[in-house]
């Protein structure tokens, strides 16, 4: 398996003071990513495009960028992934859409004990090649900085534990992601190979207010009972995807025909030192290192 590179620091972003001295740095983790990134559609570093699109993301909670990645970012993962599908840990399980143990007060029916299934494979950070251009996007300054300007925080972290920070989810035919809040405030993806049919990701916006304590059980409720109206978003190979899910309720339909749907996943933090414990490392790897 591909280990994970040492590292003198687990923040990703630098403040103005640091810029110059950090010049010769940047410049090589910007060249690292040329034949990943098309800039030609998506001058990542430009000041106007990033306040275009901050626009757009804080009106819908959602960003597609079309055509982010380049054809040979999604051949040579694709192809990388392919090779360690077999160790990837599949999951079939069920789960309430606020990720939490059921709670024996309430009735089973309850939108908080109600029950979702949801089944998919994936293949951790410790298991990405260390030169995948997966790292090498996850890793560039000029990535995160660029991430940390549409999501208005001035630094994103990776994970502390050794798995989370880059996985990529393998679902074959019939398998899905059922409807849940992301515990996270923001996701960021790349979908590398679409299934024939499926595999619709699904979601409904500002259901809850986690911040302030409502659950909305009763719209939970009704999304659950497919009595409100969910959006699709819509993407393809080589679009990169931001949502913010924490308070939209969303979900992945199950997919259909021979084509798995492969999904990376670069996961960040706004706060440093930030892992999953080790009962979460446990149901979502089947291994807590």
């Amino acid at each position: 398996m591909g280990t994970r590179p040492n590292s003198s620091t687990k923040e990703f972003q630098v403040s103005p003071s640091q810029q110059l001295a950090l010049a010769s740095s940047a410049m090589n983790s910007s060249s690292q990513i040329d034949g990943w990134v098309d800039k030609n559609l998506h001058p990542i570093g430009e000041a106007a495009y990033r306040s275009r699109l901050v626009e757009t993301f804080e009106k819908n909670g959602a960003l597609v960028l079309v055509g982010f990645f380049t054809t040979d970012f999604v051949t040579h993962v694709v192809a990388e992934s392919a090779e360690r599908e077999s160790e990837a840990f599949f999951a079939n399980s069920t789960h309430n859409v606020y990720l939490t143990d059921p709670d024996p007060a309430l009735s089973p029916d309850h939108a908080f004990n109600r029950q979702v299934a949801s089944s998919k494979g994936l293949i951790a950070d410790d298991q990405i090649p260390e030169k995948s251009p997966l790292r090498a996007v996850y890793e560039s300054h000029e990535f995160t900085d660029f991430l940390c300007a549409l999501l208005n925080v001035d630094h994103i972290y990776p994970y502390e534990d050794d798995l989370s920070s880059i996985n990529v989810h393998f679902a074959p035919a019939s398998k899905e992601l059922g409807w849940h809040f992301d515990n996270s405030s923001f996701a960021v993806t790349a979908l590398l190979q679409a299934p024939e049919n499926g595999g619709l990701f699904q979601y409904v916006p500002e259901v809850r207010d986690a911040d302030a304590g409502e659950m909305a059980y009763q719209r939970v409720t009704n999304i659950l009972d497919e009595n409100e109206t969910v959006t699709s978003l819509k993407f393809a190979p080589r679009d990169l995807v931001l949502f913010r899910g924490r308070n939209a309720l969303h979900r992945v339909t199950p997919t259909e025909g021979p084509a798995t749907r492969i999904l990376a996943v670069f996961a960040y933090n706004d706060q440093p030192g930030i892992g999953l414990s080790d009962s979460a490392l446990e149901t979502f790897y089947g291994r807590n290192q």
